[in-house]
Protein backbone atom coordinates (compact mmCIF):
# COMPACT_ATOMS: atom_id res chain seq x y z
CA UNK A 1 0.00 0.00 0.00
CA UNK A 2 1.13 3.67 -0.97
CA UNK A 3 1.77 6.05 1.77
CA UNK A 4 -0.22 8.49 2.06
CA UNK A 5 1.03 12.03 0.05
CA UNK A 6 -0.27 14.44 3.15
CA UNK A 7 0.09 12.94 6.70
CA UNK A 8 -1.20 15.33 8.34
CA UNK A 9 -4.48 14.80 6.79
CA UNK A 10 -3.97 11.06 8.38
CA UNK A 11 -3.82 12.39 11.76
CA UNK A 12 -6.19 14.37 11.53
CA UNK A 13 -8.64 11.55 10.43
CA UNK A 14 -6.89 8.83 13.02
CA UNK A 15 -7.63 11.79 16.09
CA UNK A 16 -11.57 12.14 14.31
CA UNK A 17 -12.05 8.24 14.44
CA UNK A 18 -10.46 8.14 17.89
CA UNK A 19 -12.78 10.84 18.98
CA UNK A 20 -15.52 9.23 17.78
CA UNK A 21 -14.73 6.21 19.17
CA UNK A 22 -14.12 7.36 22.66
CA UNK A 23 -17.90 8.69 22.26
CA UNK A 24 -19.17 5.57 21.43
CA UNK A 25 -17.51 4.02 24.21
CA UNK A 26 -19.16 6.41 26.99
CA UNK A 27 -22.50 6.40 25.29
CA UNK A 28 -22.27 2.22 25.74
CA UNK A 29 -20.81 2.46 29.54
CA UNK A 30 -23.60 5.07 30.33
CA UNK A 31 -25.92 2.92 29.20
CA UNK A 32 -24.53 -0.07 31.01
CA UNK A 33 -24.89 2.33 33.91
CA UNK A 34 -28.96 2.83 33.57
CA UNK A 35 -29.39 -1.29 33.10
CA UNK A 36 -28.95 -1.77 29.60
CA UNK A 37 -27.59 -5.11 29.00
CA UNK A 38 -24.29 -6.27 28.10
CA UNK A 39 -22.75 -7.26 24.97
CA UNK A 40 -20.34 -9.60 26.26
CA UNK A 41 -21.62 -12.64 27.96
CA UNK A 42 -18.21 -12.97 30.08
CA UNK A 43 -18.63 -9.43 31.79
CA UNK A 44 -19.22 -10.03 35.43
CA UNK A 45 -22.12 -8.76 37.12
CA UNK A 46 -21.96 -6.66 39.91
CA UNK A 47 -24.22 -7.43 43.27
CA UNK A 48 -26.39 -4.41 43.47
CA UNK A 49 -27.34 -3.43 46.89
CA UNK A 50 -30.36 -3.76 48.82
CA UNK A 51 -33.02 -2.20 49.57
CA UNK A 52 -31.91 -1.79 53.08
CA UNK A 53 -28.97 0.64 51.80
CA UNK A 54 -31.68 3.10 50.32
CA UNK A 55 -33.57 3.11 53.54
CA UNK A 56 -29.85 4.39 55.16
CA UNK A 57 -29.70 7.16 52.39
CA UNK A 58 -33.05 8.48 52.77
CA UNK A 59 -33.05 8.88 56.89
CA UNK A 60 -29.33 10.36 56.52
CA UNK A 61 -30.88 13.12 53.77
CA UNK A 62 -33.17 13.79 56.15
CA UNK A 63 -31.22 13.95 58.83
CA UNK A 64 -29.04 16.10 57.34
CA UNK A 65 -32.53 18.61 55.80
CA UNK A 66 -33.73 18.78 59.10
CA UNK A 67 -30.59 19.72 60.91
CA UNK A 68 -29.86 22.55 58.38
CA UNK A 69 -31.93 25.37 59.15
CA UNK A 70 -30.77 24.38 62.90
CA UNK A 71 -26.86 25.48 60.89
CA UNK A 72 -28.25 28.15 60.29
CA UNK A 73 -28.96 29.63 63.07
CA UNK A 74 -26.11 28.87 65.09
CA UNK A 75 -23.84 29.18 61.89
CA UNK A 76 -25.48 33.48 62.80
CA UNK A 77 -25.00 33.33 66.33
CA UNK A 78 -21.80 32.34 66.54
CA UNK A 79 -20.62 34.85 63.69
CA UNK A 80 -22.93 37.65 64.43
CA UNK A 81 -22.45 37.52 68.43
CA UNK A 82 -18.90 36.43 68.45
CA UNK A 83 -17.13 38.31 65.91
CA UNK A 84 -16.89 41.92 67.02
CA UNK A 85 -16.49 43.50 64.02
CA UNK A 86 -19.26 41.77 62.12
CA UNK A 87 -21.32 43.10 65.15
CA UNK A 88 -20.73 46.49 64.87
CA UNK A 89 -21.89 46.44 60.69
CA UNK A 90 -24.53 44.97 61.67
CA UNK A 91 -26.05 47.25 64.18
CA UNK A 92 -24.48 50.30 63.51
CA UNK A 93 -26.48 51.33 60.83
CA UNK A 94 -29.46 51.52 63.15
CA UNK A 95 -28.27 54.83 64.39
CA UNK A 96 -29.21 56.78 61.30
CA UNK A 97 -32.85 54.63 60.98
CA UNK A 98 -35.28 57.88 61.51
CA UNK A 99 -37.26 55.50 63.96
CA UNK A 100 -34.73 54.40 66.28
CA UNK A 101 -33.25 58.41 66.62
CA UNK A 102 -36.91 59.21 66.79
CA UNK A 103 -37.52 56.93 70.01
CA UNK A 104 -34.24 57.43 71.66
CA UNK A 105 -35.13 61.00 71.39
CA UNK A 106 -38.30 60.79 73.17
CA UNK A 107 -37.33 58.59 75.66
CA UNK A 108 -34.34 60.60 76.74
CA UNK A 109 -36.67 63.57 76.82
CA UNK A 110 -39.16 61.77 78.85
CA UNK A 111 -36.02 60.79 81.51
CA UNK A 112 -34.76 64.59 82.07
CA UNK A 113 -38.40 66.05 82.64
CA UNK A 114 -38.77 62.67 85.14
CA UNK A 115 -35.96 64.29 87.23
CA UNK A 116 -36.08 67.77 86.56
CA UNK A 117 -39.47 69.58 87.09
CA UNK A 118 -38.86 72.12 84.23
CA UNK A 119 -42.48 73.74 85.24
CA UNK A 120 -41.23 74.46 89.11
CA UNK A 121 -37.82 75.59 88.18
CA UNK A 122 -39.40 78.12 85.63
CA UNK A 123 -41.86 78.91 88.10
CA UNK A 124 -39.27 79.37 90.77
CA UNK A 125 -37.22 81.68 88.50
CA UNK A 126 -40.29 83.72 87.81
CA UNK A 127 -41.91 84.05 91.68
CA UNK A 128 -37.94 85.53 92.23
CA UNK A 129 -38.26 87.98 89.57
CA UNK A 130 -41.81 89.36 91.32
CA UNK A 131 -40.58 89.20 94.02
CA UNK A 132 -38.15 91.72 93.91
CA UNK A 133 -41.25 94.11 93.41
CA UNK A 134 -42.56 94.43 90.13
CA UNK A 135 -45.49 95.91 90.22
CA UNK A 136 -49.73 94.48 89.59
CA UNK A 137 -49.31 94.72 85.51
CA UNK A 138 -45.79 93.12 85.44
CA UNK A 139 -46.08 90.65 88.07
CA UNK A 140 -48.99 89.41 85.73
CA UNK A 141 -47.74 89.50 82.87
CA UNK A 142 -44.43 87.32 84.08
CA UNK A 143 -47.04 84.96 85.69
CA UNK A 144 -48.45 84.21 81.78
CA UNK A 145 -44.81 83.60 81.13
CA UNK A 146 -44.44 80.78 83.14
CA UNK A 147 -46.23 77.71 80.92
CA UNK A 148 -44.96 79.43 77.81
CA UNK A 149 -41.57 79.46 79.55
CA UNK A 150 -41.71 76.15 80.62
CA UNK A 151 -43.07 74.78 77.30
CA UNK A 152 -40.24 76.71 75.27
CA UNK A 153 -37.49 75.21 78.06
CA UNK A 154 -38.67 71.38 76.53
CA UNK A 155 -38.71 72.25 73.16
CA UNK A 156 -35.19 73.39 73.68
CA UNK A 157 -34.33 70.15 75.21
CA UNK A 158 -36.12 68.09 72.52
CA UNK A 159 -34.48 70.12 69.55
CA UNK A 160 -30.96 69.45 71.67
CA UNK A 161 -31.46 65.87 71.70
CA UNK A 162 -32.94 65.36 67.95
CA UNK A 163 -29.94 67.01 66.76
CA UNK A 164 -27.55 65.19 68.51
CA UNK A 165 -29.06 61.61 67.68
CA UNK A 166 -29.49 62.68 64.03
CA UNK A 167 -25.89 64.00 64.26
CA UNK A 168 -22.71 62.46 62.93
CA UNK A 169 -21.17 62.67 66.75
CA UNK A 170 -24.20 60.03 67.75
CA UNK A 171 -23.07 57.61 65.31
CA UNK A 172 -19.84 57.85 66.23
CA UNK A 173 -20.87 57.18 70.15
CA UNK A 174 -23.36 54.27 69.11
CA UNK A 175 -20.47 52.54 66.91
CA UNK A 176 -17.89 53.00 69.60
CA UNK A 177 -20.32 51.93 72.36
CA UNK A 178 -21.14 48.80 70.08
CA UNK A 179 -17.23 48.11 70.20
CA UNK A 180 -17.06 48.60 73.29
CA UNK A 181 -19.36 46.45 74.76
CA UNK A 182 -19.94 43.32 72.72
CA UNK A 183 -19.13 41.64 75.33
CA UNK A 184 -22.19 43.74 77.17
CA UNK A 185 -24.43 41.63 74.48
CA UNK A 186 -23.08 38.29 75.69
CA UNK A 187 -23.70 39.15 79.07
CA UNK A 188 -27.35 40.01 78.35
CA UNK A 189 -27.91 36.89 76.79
CA UNK A 190 -26.19 35.33 79.83
CA UNK A 191 -28.37 37.37 81.78
CA UNK A 192 -25.89 39.06 83.31
CA UNK A 193 -27.07 41.86 85.89
CA UNK A 194 -24.34 44.33 84.79
CA UNK A 195 -24.95 43.98 81.36
CA UNK A 196 -26.05 47.61 79.55
CA UNK A 197 -29.33 45.51 77.46
CA UNK A 198 -30.76 43.52 80.25
CA UNK A 199 -33.72 40.74 79.27
CA UNK A 200 -36.43 40.82 82.18
CA UNK A 201 -38.35 37.70 83.40
CA UNK A 202 -41.68 38.39 81.40
CA UNK A 203 -39.40 38.78 78.19
CA UNK A 204 -39.01 43.06 78.01
CA UNK A 205 -35.54 43.80 76.90
CA UNK A 206 -34.39 47.40 78.17
CA UNK A 207 -31.59 49.75 77.03
CA UNK A 208 -29.94 51.43 79.76
CA UNK A 209 -30.26 55.77 79.47
CA UNK A 210 -27.90 56.73 81.53
CA UNK A 211 -24.96 57.04 78.94
CA UNK A 212 -27.11 59.52 76.82
CA UNK A 213 -28.78 61.29 79.31
CA UNK A 214 -25.28 62.35 80.15
CA UNK A 215 -24.13 63.35 77.23
CA UNK A 216 -27.28 65.53 76.75
CA UNK A 217 -27.37 66.88 80.61
CA UNK A 218 -23.48 68.19 79.02
CA UNK A 219 -24.70 69.64 75.56
CA UNK A 220 -27.90 71.54 77.24
CA UNK A 221 -24.83 73.39 79.82
CA UNK A 222 -22.82 74.27 77.07
CA UNK A 223 -25.64 75.78 75.78
CA UNK A 224 -26.36 78.09 79.06
CA UNK A 225 -28.91 75.98 80.82
CA UNK A 226 -27.38 75.72 84.00
CA UNK A 227 -30.02 74.10 85.57
CA UNK A 228 -29.26 70.83 83.46
CA UNK A 229 -26.70 70.36 85.72
CA UNK A 230 -28.84 69.50 88.37
CA UNK A 231 -29.83 66.49 86.18
CA UNK A 232 -29.07 63.50 87.89
CA UNK A 233 -27.45 60.45 86.99
CA UNK A 234 -30.31 58.59 85.39
CA UNK A 235 -30.17 55.02 86.50
CA UNK A 236 -33.50 53.48 83.86
CA UNK A 237 -33.83 51.16 81.39
CA UNK A 238 -36.38 51.77 78.38
CA UNK A 239 -38.11 48.44 77.42
CA UNK A 240 -37.64 48.64 73.84
CA UNK A 241 -39.10 44.75 72.85
CA UNK A 242 -41.51 42.64 75.11
CA UNK A 243 -41.66 38.82 74.13
CA UNK A 244 -42.15 36.48 76.16
CA UNK A 245 -40.21 33.96 74.18
CA UNK A 246 -37.11 36.02 74.84
CA UNK A 247 -35.88 33.80 77.64
CA UNK A 248 -36.59 30.95 75.71
CA UNK A 249 -33.89 32.94 72.77
CA UNK A 250 -31.23 32.70 75.70
CA UNK A 251 -31.40 29.47 76.13
CA UNK A 252 -31.07 28.66 72.50
CA UNK A 253 -28.84 31.43 72.09
CA UNK A 254 -25.82 29.42 74.64
CA UNK A 255 -27.23 26.08 72.18
CA UNK A 256 -26.67 27.68 69.13
CA UNK A 257 -22.58 29.21 70.44
CA UNK A 258 -22.04 25.56 70.93
CA UNK A 259 -23.51 24.00 68.65
CA UNK A 260 -22.68 26.52 66.16
CA UNK A 261 -18.68 25.05 65.20
CA UNK A 262 -19.85 21.75 64.46
CA UNK A 263 -23.46 21.77 63.07
CA UNK A 264 -23.24 23.08 59.86
CA UNK A 265 -20.42 20.12 59.30
CA UNK A 266 -22.74 17.65 60.42
CA UNK A 267 -25.51 18.22 58.11
CA UNK A 268 -23.58 18.53 55.37
CA UNK A 269 -21.80 15.32 56.31
CA UNK A 270 -24.95 13.40 56.56
CA UNK A 271 -26.46 15.08 53.33
CA UNK A 272 -23.05 13.50 51.78
CA UNK A 273 -22.94 10.68 53.70
CA UNK A 274 -26.85 10.01 52.33
CA UNK A 275 -25.57 10.23 48.75
CA UNK A 276 -22.92 7.98 49.22
CA UNK A 277 -24.03 5.24 50.68
CA UNK A 278 -26.93 5.09 48.17
CA UNK A 279 -27.61 2.72 45.55
CA UNK A 280 -28.20 5.02 42.98
CA UNK A 281 -25.87 8.27 44.15
CA UNK A 282 -26.66 10.62 41.38
CA UNK A 283 -30.58 10.38 42.12
CA UNK A 284 -29.43 10.29 45.81
CA UNK A 285 -27.28 13.68 44.78
CA UNK A 286 -30.17 15.34 42.78
CA UNK A 287 -33.03 13.96 46.18
CA UNK A 288 -30.22 15.55 48.98
CA UNK A 289 -30.40 18.84 46.75
CA UNK A 290 -33.84 19.28 47.09
CA UNK A 291 -34.58 18.08 50.28
CA UNK A 292 -31.91 21.00 51.21
CA UNK A 293 -33.16 23.17 49.16
CA UNK A 294 -36.83 23.08 50.62
CA UNK A 295 -35.67 22.86 54.13
CA UNK A 296 -33.98 26.64 53.23
CA UNK A 297 -37.53 27.60 52.14
CA UNK A 298 -39.10 26.48 55.12
CA UNK A 299 -36.57 28.45 56.92
CA UNK A 300 -37.50 31.42 55.41
CA UNK A 301 -40.50 31.04 55.43
CA UNK A 302 -41.17 30.66 59.11
CA UNK A 303 -38.45 34.19 59.71
CA UNK A 304 -41.49 35.63 57.98
CA UNK A 305 -43.72 34.54 60.09
CA UNK A 306 -42.07 35.00 63.12
CA UNK A 307 -41.43 38.59 61.46
CA UNK A 308 -45.25 38.78 62.14
CA UNK A 309 -45.64 37.37 64.99
CA UNK A 310 -43.18 39.42 66.78
CA UNK A 311 -44.18 43.30 65.69
CA UNK A 312 -47.62 42.15 66.94
CA UNK A 313 -46.75 40.89 70.21
CA UNK A 314 -44.80 44.36 70.58
CA UNK A 315 -46.61 46.54 72.82
CA UNK A 316 -47.29 50.10 70.70
CA UNK A 317 -47.44 51.80 74.20
CA UNK A 318 -43.30 50.47 74.64
CA UNK A 319 -42.08 50.32 71.22
CA UNK A 320 -43.39 51.30 67.72
CA UNK A 321 -44.26 48.91 65.33
CA UNK A 322 -42.05 50.46 62.51
CA UNK A 323 -39.44 50.50 65.36
CA UNK A 324 -40.14 46.50 65.87
CA UNK A 325 -39.61 45.27 62.38
CA UNK A 326 -36.27 47.51 62.03
CA UNK A 327 -35.47 45.76 65.09
CA UNK A 328 -36.64 42.59 63.62
CA UNK A 329 -35.25 42.76 60.24
CA UNK A 330 -31.75 43.92 61.91
CA UNK A 331 -31.34 40.19 63.81
CA UNK A 332 -32.41 38.70 60.82
CA UNK A 333 -31.13 40.17 57.37
CA UNK A 334 -27.88 38.30 57.92
CA UNK A 335 -29.77 34.73 58.50
CA UNK A 336 -31.99 35.83 55.39
CA UNK A 337 -29.02 35.97 53.47
CA UNK A 338 -27.50 32.68 54.52
CA UNK A 339 -30.66 30.97 53.79
CA UNK A 340 -31.11 32.39 50.65
CA UNK A 341 -27.42 31.20 49.81
CA UNK A 342 -27.53 27.57 51.01
CA UNK A 343 -30.86 27.70 48.94
CA UNK A 344 -29.33 28.70 45.20
CA UNK A 345 -26.50 26.41 46.33
CA UNK A 346 -28.85 23.70 46.55
CA UNK A 347 -30.19 24.41 43.12
CA UNK A 348 -26.98 24.54 41.75
CA UNK A 349 -25.92 21.02 42.77
CA UNK A 350 -29.12 19.88 42.33
CA UNK A 351 -28.41 20.76 38.10
CA UNK A 352 -25.15 19.33 38.22
CA UNK A 353 -26.43 16.45 40.02
CA UNK A 354 -28.64 16.23 37.16
CA UNK A 355 -26.79 16.86 34.40
CA UNK A 356 -23.66 14.94 35.45
CA UNK A 357 -26.03 11.35 36.01
CA UNK A 358 -26.79 8.43 33.81
CA UNK A 359 -30.41 10.30 33.00
CA UNK A 360 -31.55 10.55 28.95
CA UNK A 361 -31.55 13.93 28.44
CA UNK A 362 -28.18 15.19 30.35
CA UNK A 363 -26.27 12.08 28.29
CA UNK A 364 -27.98 13.09 25.42
CA UNK A 365 -26.61 17.27 25.90
CA UNK A 366 -23.35 15.71 27.18
CA UNK A 367 -22.71 14.06 23.91
CA UNK A 368 -24.00 16.45 22.33
CA UNK A 369 -21.68 19.15 24.28
CA UNK A 370 -18.64 16.52 23.57
CA UNK A 371 -19.40 16.46 19.78
CA UNK A 372 -19.56 20.22 19.18
CA UNK A 373 -15.75 19.99 21.47
CA UNK A 374 -14.73 17.67 19.21
CA UNK A 375 -15.61 19.84 15.94
CA UNK A 376 -13.76 23.01 17.52
CA UNK A 377 -10.88 20.81 18.05
CA UNK A 378 -10.53 19.41 14.40
CA UNK A 379 -11.32 22.68 12.90
CA UNK A 380 -8.66 23.83 14.82
CA UNK A 381 -6.32 21.49 14.16
CA UNK A 382 -6.80 21.18 10.38
CA UNK A 383 -5.34 25.48 11.05
CA UNK A 384 -2.22 24.21 12.74
CA UNK A 385 -3.59 24.57 16.15
CA UNK A 386 -3.00 22.53 18.70
CA UNK A 387 -1.94 21.78 22.26
CA UNK A 388 0.23 19.26 21.14
CA UNK A 389 1.66 17.46 24.20
CA UNK A 390 0.34 19.62 26.55
CA UNK A 391 -3.16 18.58 25.51
CA UNK A 392 -2.46 14.78 25.41
CA UNK A 393 -1.08 15.48 28.96
CA UNK A 394 -4.16 16.74 29.92
CA UNK A 395 -6.18 14.12 28.04
CA UNK A 396 -4.16 11.35 30.23
CA UNK A 397 -5.04 13.17 33.38
CA UNK A 398 -8.61 14.38 32.80
CA UNK A 399 -10.19 12.45 35.07
CA UNK A 400 -7.38 13.98 37.99
CA UNK A 401 -8.03 17.93 36.62
CA UNK A 402 -11.94 17.74 36.59
CA UNK A 403 -11.55 16.34 40.34
CA UNK A 404 -9.25 19.14 41.16
CA UNK A 405 -11.97 21.81 39.81
CA UNK A 406 -14.44 19.77 41.80
CA UNK A 407 -12.76 20.21 44.64
CA UNK A 408 -11.81 23.78 44.60
CA UNK A 409 -15.01 24.73 43.98
CA UNK A 410 -16.60 22.91 47.21
CA UNK A 411 -13.49 24.46 48.82
CA UNK A 412 -14.74 28.09 48.00
CA UNK A 413 -18.33 27.53 48.86
CA UNK A 414 -17.58 25.85 51.88
CA UNK A 415 -14.82 27.94 53.53
CA UNK A 416 -15.24 31.69 51.84
CA UNK A 417 -17.34 33.80 54.31
CA UNK A 418 -19.96 35.16 53.84
CA UNK A 419 -21.94 32.83 51.45
CA UNK A 420 -23.93 34.79 49.26
CA UNK A 421 -25.70 33.99 46.13
CA UNK A 422 -23.45 35.80 43.69
CA UNK A 423 -20.35 34.33 45.53
CA UNK A 424 -22.19 30.16 44.67
CA UNK A 425 -23.47 31.59 40.55
CA UNK A 426 -19.91 33.17 40.30
CA UNK A 427 -18.02 29.73 41.47
CA UNK A 428 -20.17 27.58 39.25
CA UNK A 429 -20.02 29.39 36.44
CA UNK A 430 -15.99 29.60 36.68
CA UNK A 431 -16.25 26.22 36.99
CA UNK A 432 -18.17 25.00 34.13
CA UNK A 433 -15.76 27.58 32.23
CA UNK A 434 -12.94 25.84 33.03
CA UNK A 435 -14.14 22.25 32.42
CA UNK A 436 -15.09 23.85 29.01
CA UNK A 437 -11.86 25.06 28.64
CA UNK A 438 -9.59 21.24 29.17
CA UNK A 439 -12.68 20.01 27.09
CA UNK A 440 -11.26 22.03 24.43
CA UNK A 441 -7.20 21.34 25.09
CA UNK A 442 -7.39 18.11 25.92
CA UNK A 443 -6.59 15.75 23.09
CA UNK A 444 -6.12 11.91 22.95
CA UNK A 445 -2.81 10.62 23.06
CA UNK A 446 -2.49 9.01 19.59
CA UNK A 447 1.19 6.99 18.44
CA UNK A 448 1.80 6.79 14.72
CA UNK A 449 4.99 4.59 13.59
CA UNK A 450 7.01 6.24 11.33
CA UNK A 451 6.38 4.26 8.95
CA UNK A 452 2.35 4.49 8.85
CA UNK A 453 0.35 4.01 6.03
CA UNK A 454 -3.20 3.78 5.84
CA UNK A 455 -3.46 0.36 7.04
CA UNK A 456 -1.37 0.81 9.86
CA UNK A 457 -3.29 0.20 13.50
CA UNK A 458 -3.30 3.14 15.74
CA UNK A 459 -2.31 2.71 19.34
CA UNK A 460 -4.39 5.01 21.37
CA UNK A 461 -3.11 5.72 25.18
CA UNK A 462 -5.43 6.47 27.95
Amino acid sequence: MARPTNTTDLLQRIAALEEENASLRSRMTEEQVEGAPATVASTPVKHRRSWAWTLLATVLIVLGSVLAPLAVVSSWAKVQLTDTDTFVATYAPLAHDPDVQAFVTDQTVKAVQQHVDVEQITGQVIDGITGLGTGPVATKALESLKAPLAQGIVSLMQSTVQRFVASDAFAQVWQQALRTSHDQLIATMQNNPKAAVTVGADGSVGIQLAPIVARVKQLLVDQGLTFASRIPTVDRTITVAQNSSIPTLQLLYGLSIAAGAWLPWVAIGLLALGVIVARRRALALVWASIALGLAMALTLGAIAVARLVFVASASPSLVPSGLAQTLYSTVTDAMIATAVAVLVLAIAVALVGWYAGPFGVPRRLRGFFGDGVAWVRRSAESHGITTGRVGEWMYAQRVLLRTAVAVIAAAVVLFVRPLTPSLIIWTLVLAALVVAILELLQRPVITVPETADEETPVVTVS
